[in-house]
């Protein structure tokens, strides 16, 4: 363990001046020590991890971190920067910067040792002794805990790493008070590993200094200890700092409750704790927060704008449905083409199975996806009310899913559905009960009311009419063809690489999606699924291609990124290219557009069909005129290439300074990535 940092991973004088060369210097350090493998593997952890949010912390600190599976033991790296580099933290750019690094296994042992470190950068002795620090040894030892900086430490739980304050601190801090307001708290951040810690300690420091008991659940990568029911029962309130779902969030239902993203834990705790006392002393009785704590609907504020709010419901549905697509529709896929589309009346595999006859594998393949699909709606349906209103709305949203099925009102009836229950949740969950009844209510209760109420809407009151809707929408999509065809392709292409993996790019593939979830899906709808992977699959493949045009218009990173550009846009991710976007969006996004727009133009004309709803290249043989497919990604990645390179050569080329303009060699004066 005391060997988690030594000396020669300590840089005092770090000259990077971006996030990612001060990534990069510090892993170069990692690998040189052999703490790591692959240093472009591990740099593409990191990044995906930064993706989720900023690493950068008030007070000058950035802490890059992941967990991957190129790091062979528990390491960090540590260095200073003078010209400071932005890591997005609120307060400016950071001159501390620690590059965690931990193995994809790691054991509770070692998250234990950066849990620790991460409760010390809370400690302005601490940080203040790195700062002033001329040995990279002392450092070292510093971090370690071999040593502790000159001046006292704030408070004892600065060493601690259990995650709870002592009631004896508070009670010190405030011995008048017989009965301290009580509260408990849950910490979580995506990777469990440094804002998880580093909240709990700023609660827990915020609370001593309030005189509160203040209890704190980690639900970090190692897992988590369950806090005793017996210190919920008595708590007075609740503070969630999460971005993460909170594990067993029904356990503080009917406690006055704050939920905010875990960086509001580490930067306002005292604000936080001062707004869930004003919510106890007004009765403000809260059960689990709607919204918070399902993973597409990360960020949401009670201010959000409904508009906002229904997207988040809508994707999470989406998020939830999306693999039963998949796993389902690749399935039926693959069994036509082994048994071809006779296989749709193939004899039930239980009654009939030969292992030597590829059609009874062709059989067993169709009805296995056609289960698979027959979950979709009640899914879709299930987990929007699940996003509307936590777990209580998972029995009513697919109860109504599967009335949707029912009734035949498909897509649509499950996107109503959903919103139905969840609303009805939201409405029982208003209701003040005595507390008697809160134990009852989110197991019992509400899944009775809300079901009846559902169930009585959708078979009785608006089923019909949407099914009628659904049945339209199904025949117009059958009727497309010619110029209209050809204009929805273009529709469909620019949303799909409008913002890369987005909401935009997903409601267009979940639009797709949609129309093929069905075991005898209509050819307008398949030729819908083939424009729009079509069209996903452009910006990154013209990113890679334009990268290996004109390299020189690029940053070495980036030429990088453009070679696992090729795989990821061969795949179906369009997610490939927002590395290129978020360095140059007014460039790449347009580009990315008109590419996109072509090749579901150009589909929609070739009379492309797909029923696999992913796969990319590697579903081509399932693809109708598979040749004319591959011709229209072609044409659009060729367009999208040839247009973000002209973008960024009509660029001024950017002044260098004089020592800089000597030095630099003619053939390097062309214009860079911004």
């Amino acid at each position: 363990m005391s060997d988690m940092i030594t000396a020669d991973l300590v840089d005092l004088d770090l000259t990077a001046d971006t996030k990612e060369a001060a990534t990069r210097a510090l892993a170069e350090r990692l690998v040189a020590a052999g703490r790591v493998t692959d240093l472009d593997g591990f740099l593409a952890d990191v990044a995906a991890r930064e993706l989720q949010m900023p690493t950068g912390l008030d007070g000058g600190i950035g802490i890059p971190h992941c967990r991957s599976e190129h790091v062979t033991e528990a390491s960090l790296a540590f260095g200073r920067s003078a010209a400071k580099v932005d890591f997005g933290a609120p307060d400016g750019p950071a001159d501390l910067i620690f590059l965690i690094a931990a193995p994809a296994g790691a054991d509770s042992d070692h998250l234990t040792i950066l849990s620790s470190l991460a409760r010390r950068l809370m400690d302005g002795d601490f940080t203040g002794a790195l700062r002033s620090a001329d040995d990279a040894k002392y450092v070292a030892a510093l971090i370690r805990g071999d040593v502790e900086p000159s001046a006292e430490p704030r408070t004892a739980a600065a060493s601690e790493t259990a995650g709870v304050a002592s009631s004896s601190g508070a009670a010190a801090t405030n011995p008048a008070a017989d009965e301290p307001f009580r509260i408990v708290a849950v910490t979580s951040c995506p990777t469990g590993i440094a804002h998880t810690y580093m909240a709990a300690e700023s609660l827990q420091r915020a609370a001593a200094d309030k005189g509160i008991e203040l209890t704190v659940e980690t639900q970090g990568s190692a897992g988590f200890t369950r806090l005793d029911p017996a210190v919920i029962a008595s708590a007075d309130a609740v503070i969630f700092a999460h971005d993460v779902e909170v594990r067993e969030k029904e356990r503080f239902a009917g406690k006055p409750t704050v939920d905010v993203g875990v960086k509001a834990g580490i930067n306002r705790p005292g604000e936080l704790i001062d707004e869930v006392r004003g919510k106890a002393a007004r009765g403000e009785s809260t059960a689990p927060a709607a919204g918070g704590g399902v993973p597409m609907d990360k960020g949401a504020g009670e201010h959000d704008h409904f508009g906002t709010k229904l997207r988040k419901w809508l994707m999470t549905g989406v998020s939830y449905m999306v693999p039963f697509v998949a796993a389902g529709g690749l399935l039926i896929a693959l069994s036509f083409a082994v048994g071809g589309y006779e296989i749709v009346n193939a004899k039930s595999v239980v009654d009939h199975f030969d292992w030597a006859d590829k059609a009874s594998w062709a059989a067993l393949m169709f009805q296995i996806g056609a289960g698979a699909f027959s979950f979709l709606i009640p899914v879709l349906a299930g987990f929007i009310a699940y996003g509307m209103a936590d777990r209580p709305g998972l029995v009513p949203g697919f109860v109504g899913g599967y009335i949707a099925v029912t009734i035949k009102a498909g897509f649509l009836g499950g996107l109503i559905a959903g919103l139905i229950a969840g609303a009805v949740v939201l409405a029982i969950q208003k209701v003040h009960v005595h507390k008697t009844l809160r134990g009852v209510m989110p197991v019992v209760v509400i899944p009775l009311l809300s079901s009846i109420v559902v169930g009585f809407l959708m078979f009785v009151v608006i089923g019909k009419p949407i099914a009628s809707a659904q049945k339209g929408m199904t025949d117009w999509l059958s009727s497309l063809s010619g110029a209209n065809a050809i204009i929805l392709g273009v529709i469909l292409g620019l949303m799909m690489c409008f913002d890369l993996g987005g909401p935009v790019n997903k409601v267009a593939y979940a639009f797709a999606t949609g129309g093929i979830a069905v075991t005898d899906p209509t050819p307008g709808a398949l030729k819908i699924m083939a424009a729009v992977m079509a069209a996903g699959m452009v910006p990154p493949l013209a990113m890679a291609l334009a990268t290996v045009v004109r390299g020189k218009l690029f940053t070495e990173e980036e030429r990088e990124n453009g070679k696992a550009a090729w795989v990821l846009g061969a795949s179906f991710i369009s997610e490939g290219a927002i590395p290129f976007a978020a360095a140059d969006p007014l460039r790449v996004i347009p580009s990315s557009m008109v590419g996109g727009a072509v090749t579901g133009a150009l589909a929609m004309a070739f009379g492309n069909t797909l029923r696999a709803p992913h796969g990319g290249i590697f579903v081509v043989p399932l693809i109708g005129k598979p040749f004319l497919y591959l011709i229209a990604i072609a044409a659009g990645t060729a367009v999208s290439a040839g247009l973000v390179i002209l973008l960024k050569g009509l660029r001024k080329t950017p002044e260098l300074a004089p020592a800089e303009a000597a030095q630099a060699p003619a053939e390097a004066k062309v214009p860079v990535a911004a």
